[in-house]
């Protein structure tokens, strides 16, 4: 097994791996809990022309090689961070965002409209579905908690019973990273973005279902999302082949 070499970007601030020769024109980001190894496969040499693309997978903070961030930061804060990665670049960039990554793209795009030339959004927690409210009981101490008749360790208990397993497996300021993110609204960001968007779904995704790419495709006003019948929400690593495809689609 070859193992990657990692580079640093963003003047050491995050790490990553690049993929092919020439200068990178595919930024790709990572979900919840994930790394940039993920995209080995999409943008690595294993295709079926057996070549790389011209690419580079980051860690986000908190995750991988690159170190959390000094405090609790939110998506945009996120994006704030790439965006310097894209000052390293010569060109327009495609931006793959998968789910959490998928947060920090939107924002990417509409803070740098004139550095990214389109969006590959995938299994992306952009639109809430209905069948992702939180568990009753959960609800019912939240709203206690901010009518102030209960404190937050009332609430922390309640998160760590009724949370998700990323709620349960965070600690620290990545905890609050990821209940900053889940609190966000998106409305605003999609409307500013202005260039074209892919959307790749899995059909069988748990985690955001295609109920709500196909929302956020009519608000971005774009084409119907990409399902692919059998594959979950990881389509970075089950379906590498076809978020090849799309990029390459994408390309400036």
């Amino acid at each position: 097994m070859v193992c990657a070499v990692l580079r640093a970007y963003a003047s050491g601030r995050l790490f990553g791996e690049s993929f092919g020769r020439e200068a990178a024109w595919v930024l790709a980001l990572h979900g919840w809990a994930r790394t940039h190894q993920d995209f080995a496969a999409a943008l690595g040499d294993l295709g079926v022309d057996g070549t790389a693309l011209d690419a580079i997978a980051i860690d986000l903070p908190g995750f991988g090689a690159t170190p959390p961030p000094p405090r609790r930061w939110g998506s945009p804060e996120y994006a704030a961070a790439v965006a310097e990665v894209l000052d390293e670049l010569p060109g327009a960039i495609v931006v793959v965002g998968h789910s959490f990554g998928g947060r920090v793209a939107v924002h990417l795009a509409a803070l740098r409209p004139e550095r990214v030339a389109g969006l590959v959004l995938t299994g992306a927690p952009l639109l809430r579905a209905a069948s992702a409210r939180p568990a009753r009981r959960y609800r019912a101490v939240r709203a206690l908690a901010r009518a102030g008749l209960v404190g937050e360790a009332r609430l922390e208990r309640a998160r760590g019973r009724y949370g998700s397993a990323d709620y349960r497996a965070s600690s620290g300021v990545m905890r609050e990273v990821l209940v900053a993110s889940i609190g966000e609204e998106y409305g605003a960001v999609l409307r500013a973005i202005s260039c074209p968007v892919a959307l790749l779904w899995g059909e069988l995704d748990r985690d955001v279902p295609v109920e709500v790419a196909t929302e956020l495709a009519a608000v971005l006003g774009g084409p119907a999302p990409t399902v692919l019948a059998g594959i979950g929400h990881l389509v970075p690593t089950e379906a590498p082949q076809a978020l090849r495809k799309l990029i390459l689609d994408m390309r400036p």
